[in-house]
């Protein structure tokens, strides 16, 4: 066999080898990227309540639906629920509780349209949080503080988490009505890898009235290996109910 033949031979056997091998990865890169769903616009539908009850207490209540699509495919239930007390008009301390149930696959079908059809991982979480508030110039920034212990079953197996939160958020007002939210929140986890997430958020905000608004907001959602684009749509309403409890009994 001439030179030149054998190398013809051997680089159509090398082409035959790996055409295959690169096949496979291919696929199972864009497999990988399908199924957990980052190629998507996901969005999340939020609720926050901040119920006044007494000078110094108030009682925190909240609700997200989360989609890794914009309008279907079910990923994460989330409601929290906490008692605030006020320090002061800058300062908050809380101790709350929180359930979340989460479909971690991206696959569609019509079972995972509904929650709790099919989920792998449900988690029921207590949290300490303080919030500190200051104005510089017409800029309000918030500073946000959480400690969290996770009770986590996932596929039948329990795990306890320890993780910490921190949240710097800044509104500025555009007008009576209209104002910017942006938030930047990093997550550590307290043992093995420290980094878990991180989340950048970019907001118009409404005042509807003097104790509800609405966001309609941008997410950038950054895990280690992972990154997520969510829009946000969120009601935020916060009654004083100290009228309630303080009424005189009629005689």
């Amino acid at each position: 066999m001439s030179p030149k033949r054998f190398k013809m031979t051997r680089a159509g056997t090398l082409s035959l080898v790996l055409a295959p091998v690169l096949f496979f990865l291919l696929t199972h890169t864009q497999l990988g990227a399908q199924q957990t769903g980052e190629d998507e616009l996901g969005a999340w539908y939020m609720y926050f309540g901040m119920n006044r009850l007494a000078e110094r207490w108030s009682l925190h209540t909240e609700a997200q639906w989360r989609f890794y699509e914009v309008d279907r495919n079910f990923n994460q239930l989330l409601l929290r629920t906490g008692i605030n007390y006020h320090i002061d008009k800058t300062a908050i301390a809380t101790l709350g509780y929180a359930y979340i149930d989460t479909d971690p696959t991206f696959e569609d079908s019509p079972a995972m349209d509904v929650p709790f059809a099919g989920n792998q991982i449900s988690e029921n979480r207590i949290f300490q949080q303080f919030i500190l508030t200051n104005k510089v110039w017409e800029f309000n920034f918030e500073h946000r503080y959480r400690l969290e212990q996770r009770f986590i079953n996932y596929q039948g197996e329990n795990t306890t988490l320890h993780r910490a939160r921190y949240r710097l958020q800044l509104t500025l007002p555009l007008t009576d009505t209209f104002f910017i939210n942006l938030y930047d929140e990093i997550f550590i986890n307290l043992q093995d890898e420290p980094f878990d997430q991180n989340r950048l958020y970019a907001a118009l905000g409404v005042r509807i009235t003097e104790n509800s608004s609405i966001q309609i907001g941008y997410l950038k959602n950054h895990f280690r290996t992972t990154n997520f684009d969510r829009l946000q749509f969120a009601l935020f309403y916060n009654p004083d109910l100290r009228g309630l409890f303080n009424k005189e009994p009629l005689n």
